[in-house]
């Protein structure tokens, strides 16, 4: 919040009270009782009009209470002046957002903290918020965490390199810390401060160069993001795998699919159905592996550009179809080798099988 108007009726209010203090003990100077002095001082600045307690006839009296006037609308009209300047500047309700958010973060546990609101993690955080995942935004720009805050999410401005900050993001309560900033220095001094608050949340770092993974992970980052070659594998998949990447992007799979395939052994396919398979004019029923593990035929995708989710058992191929497959490695060359399918290395966001 700006502090100037603010200020002003901090100011306004510290005068006006000097003032009526001032105006009191001058009339108690002058023979008058405090009760009686406090009520004129009063019935005088705010123009009530009762008449005078007691008669104005020497000079330093009547100078008195035309300082009273005076000084004392004066300081009023100050200090009514930062009120208005307030509610016009809409630092009144900004002011009501920023307990409102306070009081929400205070209430958050096991959530995640996203640093830097920048092209990188507003993404991460939406996707947060469409999932529905508790999470908190930290960003030093205020433009940035007005702009998440209107999006619905709750944001705060601080530096996450400091302690203060994320302790007030809750970060011994959260279960996971992305630092997403565009400079390594500042994303590792952000996983040290982490780590040293909270041992056991998990933290995720943005690197920006090669060199950079293994100092985030000393650092304290259990795991590192390299932005740039994400990005560029995924545009290399849209060039070499058009159809399953664009299939994957249409259908919201997560950005790092085959990552997790791989964690339990499985691996996502895509097959080309030759001129010369013998499954040219065969359902999809027909394919087998005789002893494999299992494998699952995802979509089939015409020569023609149709796509078909979940495809039935009685669909026939024809020359061209792409078959997108999840499976075991070894399953799916022999089922390339059984019905003469080309299988080509697949890349995917980031991903190499």
């Amino acid at each position: 919040m700006s502090p100037k108007p603010f200020r002003r009726i901090v100011i306004g209010l510290i005068v006006f009270v000097a003032i009526c203090g001032a105006a009191v003990f001058g009339y108690v100077e002058q023979g008058w009782t405090f009760g009686d002095s406090l009520y004129m001082v009063v019935i005088t600045i705010f123009g009530v009009g009762y008449g005078e307690v007691k008669p104005i006839e020497t000079p330093e009296l009547r100078g008195l209470t035309i300082a009273v006037i005076v000084l004392g609308y004066g300081a009023a009209v100050y200090t009514v002046g930062g009120f208005i300047q307030l509610l016009i500047d809409g630092e009144l309700q900004d002011m009501l957002r920023s307990r409102k958010m306070s009081q929400g973060i205070a209430q958050l546990t096991n959530h995640t903290i996203v640093c830097g609101f920048g092209r990188m993690g507003s993404i991460v955080a939406e996707e947060l918020l469409q999932g529905g995942h508790p999470f908190v935004v930290v960003d030093e720009s205020e433009v940035r965490v007005a702009e998440a805050q209107q999006a619905g999410m709750l944001a705060m401005v601080g530096n996450a390199t400091e302690e203060d900050t994320l302790q007030e993001a809750g970060i011994d309560r959260a279960k996971n810390l992305a630092t997403l900033l565009p400079d390594d220095a500042l994303n590792a001094f952000i996983c040290v401060t982490a780590r040293d608050l909270n041992r056991s949340v998990k933290v995720i770092a943005r690197g920006e160069s090669r060199s950079a993974e293994k100092k985030l992970r000393r650092c304290g980052a259990d795991h590192v993001v390299m932005a740039a070659a994400v990005g560029a594998k995924r545009a290399t998949q849209l060039i070499t795998h058009p159809t399953a990447a664009s299939l994957l992007q249409s259908a919201g799979a997560s950005n790092n699919i085959n990552s997790e395939l791989t964690a339990i052994g499985l691996h996502l396919e895509e097959l080309r159905v030759e001129p010369g398979s013998a499954m040219v004019g065969r359902p999809l029923a027909e394919i087998e592996v005789r002893g494999n593990r299992g494998f699952l035929i995802v979509a089939v995708r015409s020569a023609g550009g149709e796509v078909q989710m979940n495809p039935s058992g009685d669909r026939r191929l024809a020359p061209g179809d792409v078959i997108i497959v999840v499976g075991h490695r070894d399953d799916i060359a022999a089922l390339c080798a059984a019905h003469t399918m080309r299988r080509e290395r697949m890349t995917y966001r980031g991903a190499s099988y």
